[in-house]
């Protein structure tokens, strides 16, 4: 707790630039894994076709993963590259990235950068000139604001974006202070093609986008934060659809500690790092209502155990109340730097019902057998 309260300090600190001229425009590909996303794919090339680039320095590769609906055809008739795949046996978002960049980093294409933008996403105008800056500035590897369009009155949706807002931007935000590295979050992050070509994209778990940012760390590439710019997902407010999603997230989190753990303490050990000792903090600090949960949970038996004079369970319940405090410090200060709606303060009373949702979630799908498998959340 008390490192995320630091996380969210630093955030207030972290100047973001203003001025994004460069002298060369760099040529991008930006890439879509769709599947079966007919519904939701049409506002998503629009949002990038009025991107603030040169036209011709940009393409839009829709890359129709398996897909039994118009996703190819409506992708086609908007004017972009369209790429069809079928493959029932390797499925989901880690094999369609990896068969488009075999594609697209090949001796035919001549692209500096690879950018990807999920299908059901709408992108800030200044998206590729914010990059571009990045690039030409020495990034190598960059993720831009991934966070959530708001939908005031959806609980679920809304609770989602409060985690976005706290996991997506504040704490990377925090973290370029020290440099640290962002991590990939999946959406809108961006390589150029020699990341790519060095180190092959072959993450095909659950959280591939999580594992790779890793791998890059660990090959010395660092991700750079880019406040500047933000790409806008649209997030199910049905709470069934939304129990898909968080459990394909939370289920793939724990592969990725299995096996990353020991790597990132024994780098950390070695080098005497910051910089692992972050990200290895990152992977093993479980999702905040988890956390916050479990440390109010302490704090109310210390209560209990203090009300029946127990030898020092005062002393331990002020420790625990000060541990809570830094919880509610770390969201405060977090929603303060990341300048937050008043909707999103007004989220913040369903908290008790998201972690009650999630405790239901668990008992549910967790005593299910594991599945390696990539399930596609339904759009609504």
């Amino acid at each position: 707790m008390l490192y995320l309260a630091g996380l969210s300090v630093m955030s207030l600190f972290t100047k973001k630039m203003k001025n994004f001229e460069t002298t060369r425009f760099k040529r991008f590909a930006i890439v879509i894994p769709a599947h079966n996303e007919e519904n939701s794919i049409t506002p998503t090339i629009e949002s990038l076709l009025k991107i603030d680039y040169p036209r011709d320095l940009f393409d839009i590769i829709v890359v129709a993963d398996n897909c039994t609906d118009r996703t190819y055809e409506i992708a086609s008739k908007l004017g972009v590259t369209a790429l069809k795949r079928d493959d029932k046996t390797k499925r989901g978002k880690g094999y369609a990235l990896r068969w488009c960049f075999d594609i697209i980093l090949g001796p035919s294409y001549n692209y500096e950068a690879i950018a990807i933008i999920d299908a059901d996403t709408v992108v800030s105008s200044n998206y590729l000139r914010v990059i571009n800056y990045y690039l030409e500035n020495g990034s190598q590897t960059v993720q831009v604001s991934d966070m959530v369009s708001p939908q005031p009155g959806a609980w679920s949706s809304e609770m989602t974006r409060l985690g976005f807002t706290l996991y997506n931007y504040v704490r990377p935000l925090g973290r370029k202070l020290f440099k640290g590295t962002a991590g990939i979050r999946g959406n809108g992050m961006c390589f150029r093609t020699q990341v790519l070509k060095k180190i092959p994209w072959n993450t095909y778990s659950l959280n591939e986008d999580l594992e790779y940012g890793i791998i890059l760390f660990l090959n010395r590439v660092n991700v750079d934060f880019v406040p500047e710019t933000t790409v806008f997902a649209t997030m199910p407010i049905q709470t069934k659809i939304a129990e898909t999603q968080r459990t394909r997230w939370e289920k793939g989190r724990f592969p990725v500690i299995k096996r990353y753990t020991i790597p990132l303490l024994a780098g950390t050990l070695k080098n005497m790092s910051f910089r692992y000792c972050d990200l290895f903090l990152e992977l093993l600090i479980p999702p905040f209502v988890n956390l916050f949960s479990g440390v109010l949970l302490i704090c109310f038996i210390h209560l209990i155990l203090w009300i029946f004079n127990l030898q020092h369970a005062f002393t331990f319940f002020i420790i625990w109340v000060i541990v809570v405090l830094l919880g509610i410090s770390h969201v405060f200060i977090g929603l303060i730097s990341a300048r937050a709606d008043k909707n999103l303060y007004t989220a913040l009373i369903q908290i008790p019902r998201y972690a009650v949702w999630k405790l239901f979630l668990y008992s549910k799908r967790f005593l299910k057998k594991s599945t390696s498998e990539w399930i596609r959340t339904e759009r609504e």
